[in-house]
């Protein structure tokens, strides 16, 4: 097997490949700077001669596959295959990998920090201080900047998968209480408590949204569920922007009827007017959507990946959770 792979991958991942299947090729879309458009990646392939593709952000659409029907597999590092035109792969019997959880660890560090940021009213108390306002004898930064702790706070997750578990194992021992809604989790450790999206909203200290884009939760979070939360919560987004309806967000933290907001994902990327309005907030911290960007990430999409691969390949196992296309083990003979 020939393997093109235009995701970052390690030296290592690289020859653990190359000892179970054979040549890789590795064409990293960083040099350029961005991912590989559909031509390119169409006139990579050819080049090459690969029968397999490990890819990250690259343009893998239909076209792409209906060029290149004979793919082995398509792998892609990460946590949700939405470059890759995957009914187009399942139609030719090409199964798709994808690297669930791979910034499982770099996200929910990022909640933490950003939360106890804004718990504590450092981001201010910082500037505070750079704008030469401490004064000899005075005590105001001590009571102006007065927050509160992590420890003893209700924090509900709306989508429990590996990000929101994770998050809920960390902050467990502070202690914090945890509560989710997830219709998706039958099974779960019993300390975290199932309840309503509803009661998540109207019972949490901190509300933190955890889910992927679908027709199912595009504009899920909406006006209705953020008036119930508490006037002192705060709401959180590290998952995608459009599950969020961006306008009744900016309604409430205008109005100031919750405590603030941690945004690290947008409905335009780059932003546009609104976005930024709701980020010039002072209770507002954005991030650039950094949260899954550590360079430990990588080291992690390249072990999931590598371990799927020898999987279903060395092993013969298809129960492989990073698998996409799930319905080809019914439609085709694997």
């Amino acid at each position: 097997m020939r393997i093109l792979i235009t995701a970052p991958y390690h030296e290592k991942g690289i020859e653990e490949l190359e000892k179970q299947f054979g040549e890789v090729i590795y064409r990293s879309w960083k040099p350029n700077g961005r991912a590989y458009n559909e031509t390119e990646l169409m006139a990579l392939l050819g080049t090459t001669g690969a029968d397999a593709l490990i890819t990250e952000h690259d343009h893998v659409t239909a076209a792409v596959i209906a060029a290149h029907p004979d793919l082995r597999f398509i792998g892609v590092c990460r946590g949700t295959p939405s470059n890759v035109a995957v009914n187009a792969a399942t139609e030719h019997g090409i199964p798709v990998f994808f690297t669930p959880a791979r910034n499982a660890q770099a996200v929910a560090e990022l909640f933490l920090s950003n939360v106890i940021l804004l718990l504590r009213h450092t981001l201010p108390g910082i500037a505070w201080m750079k704008g030469r306002n401490w004064q000899a004898g005075a005590h105001d930064s001590y009571l102006h900047f007065k927050g509160n702790e992590l420890a003893g706070k209700t924090i509900g997750m709306v989508g429990f998968g590996a990000i929101g578990q994770l998050i809920a194992r960390l902050v467990q021992p502070f202690p914090c209480h945890i509560q989710f809604f997830d219709p998706y989790v039958k099974e779960h450790d019993k300390a975290f408590r199932n309840t309503s999206l509803e009661e998540v909203f109207s019972t949490s200290d901190i509300v933190s949204i955890h889910l992927p884009v679908t027709a199912e939760t595009k504009g899920m979070i909406h006006g209705g569920l953020l008036k119930k939360m508490k006037k002192d919560a705060i709401f959180v987004n590290t998952a995608r922007a459009s599950v969020v309806k961006r306008e009744d967000l900016l309604e409430a933290l205008e109005a100031r009827s919750i405590r603030g907001a941690i945004l690290d994902v947008f409905d335009h990327e780059p932003p546009d007017e609104l976005d930024y309005r709701i980020m010039d907030l002072p209770h507002v911290i954005a991030t650039p959507h950094i949260a899954g960007a550590t360079f430990e990430v990588e080291d992690h999409h390249v072990a999931i990946m590598n371990h799927a691969l020898l999987q279903w390949y060395a092993h013969g196992n298809r129960q492989i959770n990073g698998l996409a296309n799930r319905e080809l083990l019914t439609l085709h003979t694997l």
